[in-house]
């Protein structure tokens, strides 16, 4: 029976190994052959420790230091009984024979299999050249048509055939059974040999210390031995193991440095124009643009935006900065000890290129990653573009950031880096920064297709961390998370339990799960590390770290580089996944759209905001020009006529008036040149351009808000006026025309001779109109001091107050007074006062002298007014009495000329103005209102808040779902071409 049992066991061992030995048939697409494992995690890694069977997943490990699996051993119990030393030949020799045959038989199925698994080694070697196809001639990939692949694949022999070559083992153990028969009286110590020889051939290690055991000593002290030994063993088998994959993991990163600097020279090559095939846009911008749109659209009509992108949340300090770095070999973000840097969320899409450069999405400038100066200046603009999205009295912002870095040997993928989440609001900070950031981190992790890589700092207490919690309440599963534990080389010196940082990798310490665990060191600290000087110290301190010694961490959970294929092989799979699904939703919601707008504006076009904004631009351009076309002869009456409402009141009440006082000719022209001097040097000039400005907002205002009739749209009112305002506010009158303007008028106000009897007549007609108005004005404010007289009384039932009464019966004695000296002077002398106040007070009026004072103002004037309106009216006739000199002559006009001059004054200014407003300000204004549309075009906020409606809306999100569906189209195409 035993003989039958061990030549079962040695065939089952030899089939296998020749099983494993054999070629394998097909062959797997070169991008999949890699040295590393193509896997996230797993939940047992393979070792020398006696374990059950491996557990499948359905990931695949991306591990450099794992390329030779180890086959499980199990191991047959040996048992050992104490022989007396016999020097018995024949069994001697039977076990000379029989160990011949273990090397002969491990030699033959030995030596195929390690040439299969050399082949396979240096097969997985290759660089995947499979988007290099193109570089290799159309001929080569058509070689299938000449030559009959076929026929010679018959021809060779198959697998089977090979195998008859191998020696039959059964003929073997047949002839080796025969032969243990012969030694009939030693079958007991030639079945211990052959045993002891399976298990040390099994160990890998000389038989000849366990084989003395089985001659000396005790049972229990040779099991005791045993043990010892296999431990031994075992730990420096698991030695050379590490050393074998620390030599592998050498190779690897010397073929990948190879590769890279292949493909660098490809690509360069390309970009220089050398290979004259025109290159597609990489895929991975296709598809950053495609989350670009999707960051600005409105999501209404239940459509939202999930496509993946892998999305970087961890507590404040934790490391994820350095992690993004890492991933993106160059230091570009702002840094600070211990203060919130990151304060919006930055979209960083990785693609490979020849060069590593970087440029945001708005801009066209490129930063040489390899440069520190290129580097410093992209960390500021980054830091400039963070504080310009962050609103007055915030901290934090949702505005997206959106930069693309290209660098040779990059993984393609988009990640989102997003402000760390606190757990108090500290000083400087915005009462809501804490809820913000939540609100922002929960906006992007509740996308089902996002993929969360938490970071977590390995070197604090796991209980302190916050955002494990909220990951664990978008992700309760764990079937979209990436664990990732930063700053290992401090907590492995700082941790007290060394088991403690194995519970945190493997998620026992959380409540939340995770789809992958990894382990990363980021630097010692020092932030003018470079990125290789980072990649050196994290590969010398996982070479050298008990966690990976002891299998604490597996090989694949560690480094960054890991993560980083990780993290990209999980993206495109979820991109594949869900990005078909996408498109078929937007094409839905553009249908819906397309639908509404046919039903609510049949007849109008689909303009957007910014296509509404240019034809509103073109319109108000088009009214600005208008501006130029108003003739002189408009321009100069509407300045003459602005002019004088401007300054007749301090005409008449501040130079005719007090002139008017006088007693004689001589004195009145001297008083009138006097105060018209010091009006020409202190108020007229300012007065003037006051007045112009005026006049130019008026005709600017006309010309824009005035309606155009049935091309007149309604949609366009709020931003002409917002343009109108801001162009006014902008603009600023000439600094020089007040001075040229002083001179103008100070000449024309010195001039007195009137020519002619039309100018006289002009002069007469404008003092009678000027009188008039000046005379109805007070009237009216007569009436408002008295009340309403006695017609209004009795038609209108109205009655005066009692205030009224009082000034109605104080004017009635004023004029009273008036009647008695029609010459009286402008102010009322203290006795006259005091009589007219013990008058009113005998009819038992009661009146103070402030009360007497205001109503003889009025009084007088229009007492002042209507005797000047009788001595204009005498004038008419007075030219010749004026050419004479008036002498000889008792009426004196002197008056007349005074409201020339101030006529022809006004004349004069206001075709000055004229002048200015056609030859300068017209243009100036019309280039103030060009960069207004300059600075709202590039405004955003300014434009949605200034067109806005529901059809504004409707177009606006037409356009953008037609965009999105159109890239994700092609992106889709893209990507089926890839495949």
């Amino acid at each position: 029976m035993w003989r039958l049992r061990r030549a079962a066991l040695a065939c089952e061992v030899c089939q296998s190994l020749v099983k494993h030995s054999s070629g394998t048939k097909g062959s797997l697409p070169l991008p999949k052959l890699h040295l590393a494992s193509r896997s996230i995690s797993h939940s047992h890694c393979p070792t020398l420790k006696l374990q059950g069977p491996q557990l499948r997943t359905s990931f695949q490990q991306f591990s450099s230091l794992t390329n030779l699996p180890l086959r499980k051993l199990k191991l047959s119990p040996v048992k050992y009984v104490y022989q007396p030393h016999r020097n018995f030949w024949p069994a001697r020799l039977a076990a000379r024979l029989l160990r011949l045959r273990y090397l002969i038989l491990g030699s033959a199925v030995g030596g195929g299999y390690t040439a299969k698994k050399t082949f396979d080694q240096w097969r997985d070697m290759i660089p995947d050249l499979s988007d290099y196809k193109w570089i290799i001639p159309d001929i080569v990939w058509e070689i299938d048509e000449y030559i009959d692949f076929e026929k010679i694949q018959k021809a060779l022999p198959n697998s089977e055939d090979l195998a008859k070559l191998a020696p039959d083992l059964d003929k073997i153990v047949e002839s080796l059974s025969l032969l243990k028969d012969f030694f009939t009286t030693g079958h007991k110590l030639v079945s211990e040999v052959i045993e002891a020889s399976d298990l040390l051939l099994l160990l890998g290690s000389p038989g000849e210390t366990a084989f003395r055991a089985t001659d000396h000593g005790s049972e229990s002290g040779d099991k005791h031995y045993r043990k010892v030994s296999d431990k031994e063993k075992i730990d420096q088998l698991q030695e050379e193991l590490l050393h074998t994959q620390l030599k592998y993991q050498r190779i690897l990163e010397r073929l990948e440095k190879e590769n890279k600097e292949l493909r660098k020279l490809v690509l360069q090559k390309d970009d220089k124009g050398i290979h004259h095939r025109k290159l597609k846009k990489s895929l991975i911008d296709m598809y950053s643009e495609v989350l670009d749109v999707l960051s600005d659209y409105d999501a209404s009509y239940n459509t939202q935006d999930h496509l993946p992108r892998v999305v970087v949340v961890g507590d404040q300090s934790a490391g994820k900065t350095s992690v993004l770095e890492m991933i993106a070999q160059a230091r570009i973000f702002p840094r600070g000890s211990g203060e919130m840097m990151t304060r919006s969320p930055v979209k960083v899409t990785l693609s490979e290129g020849p060069h590593h450069v970087a440029l945001f999405k708005d801009s066209s400038r490129e930063f040489d990653l390899t440069k520190e100066e290129d580097l410093a200046a992209l960390r500021h603009e980054i830091e400039l573009r963070m504080r310009k999205n962050v609103k007055e009295g915030c901290t934090v912002s949702p505005e997206t950031i959106s930069l693309n870095v290209k660098g040779p040997g990059l993984q393609r993928m988009v990640l989102v880096d997003l402000p760390g989440v606190i757990n108090t609001v500290t000083s400087g900070m915005a009462p809501d920064t804490k809820e913000t950031i939540f609100s922002i981190s929960k906006a992007y992790m509740q996308n089902p297709n996002a993929i969360i890589l938490c970071i977590q700092d390995g070197s604090v207490d796991a209980e302190r961390s916050i955002v494990t919690d909220l990951v664990s309440q978008m992700d309760p599963h764990g079937r979209r998370t990436i664990f990732v534990l930063t700053k290992v080389d401090l907590a492995e010196k700082n941790v007290a339990s060394p088991s403690r940082i194995q519970q945190i990798i493997e998620g026992k310490l959380f409540p939340m799960k995770a789809l992958g665990y990894f382990a990363v060191v980021t630097g010692k600290g020092n932030s003018s590390e470079s990125i290789e000087a980072i990649r050196d110290y994290e590969e010398e301190f996982f070479q050298n770290s008990k966690l990976l010694k002891t299998s604490m961490l597996k090989a694949h959970q560690v480094t960054t580089r890991n993560l980083s294929l990780a993290v990209s092989d999980c993206f495109w799979k979820m991109v594949r996944e869900s990005v078909e699904q996408q498109a078929d939703s937007f094409k839905a919601t553009r249908f819906n759209l397309e639908t509404e707008w046919k039903n609510n504006y049949p007849r109008l076009r689909e303009l957007d905001r910014n296509e509404l904004f240019e034809k509103a631009k073109n319109e108000i351009l088009d009214e600005v020009i208008s501006l130029s076309q108003v003739t002189p002869k408009h321009w100069e009456e509407i300045l003459q006529q602005s002019l004088w409402e401007r300054v007749s009141t301090h005409v008449i009440e501040n130079i005719y008036l007090p002139a008017a006082q006088t007693m004689n000719s001589g004195t009145f022209n001297t008083t009138v040149d006097i105060k018209l001097k010091q009006w020409t040097d202190k108020q007229l000039p300012n007065k003037a351009v006051e007045v112009a400005w005026e006049t130019l907002q008026e005709e600017f205002s006309r010309f824009m808000t005035e309606p155009k009739g049935k091309e007149h749209d309604d949609i366009f009112d709020k931003l002409k006026e917002a343009v109108k305002e801001e162009s006014i506010k902008r603009h600023k009158w000439n600094d020089f025309a007040e001075d040229s303007l002083r001179v103008i008028q100070h000449n024309a106000l010195e001039d007195r001779s009137i020519s002619d009897k039309q100018q006289w007549d002009a002069a007469i007609y404008f003092m009678e109109e000027a009188l008039q108005a000046r005379l109805k004005d007070t009237e009216n404010a007569i009436e408002n001091m008295i009340g309403p007289d006695w017609k209004k009384r009795w038609m209108y039932w109205k009655n005066r107050t009692q205030e009224q009464c009082v000034h109605n019966e104080t004017k009635n004695e004023l004029e009273k007074m008036l009647k008695c000296n029609e010459e009286h002077p402008a102010y009322l002398a203290s006795d006259e006062i005091t009589t007219v106040r013990k008058n009113l007070e005998s009819r038992g009026v009661d009146v103070d002298p402030g009360l007497i004072k205001d109503t003889w103002h009025q009084v007088y004037r229009r007492h002042f007014l209507k005797t000047a309106l009788h001595h204009c009216n005498l004038c008419r006739r007075g030219f010749y009495y004026y050419q004479r000199h008036f002498i000889d002559s008792e009426l004196e006009c002197n008056d007349v000329v005074l409201f020339w001059r101030i006529q022809r004054m006004l004349a004069i200014t206001a075709n000055t103005l004229r002048q200015q407003l056609t030859n300068t300000e017209v243009r100036r204004l019309e280039k103030n209102v060009k960069e207004v549309l300059e600075d709202f075009a590039e405004d955003a906020e300014k434009k949605v808040k200034l067109l806005t409606g529901k059809r504004v809306q409707l177009a606006e999100d037409l356009k953008k779902v037609r965009e999105i569906q159109e890239k994700l189209d092609a992106f889709i195409e893209a990507l089926h071409q890839e495949k």
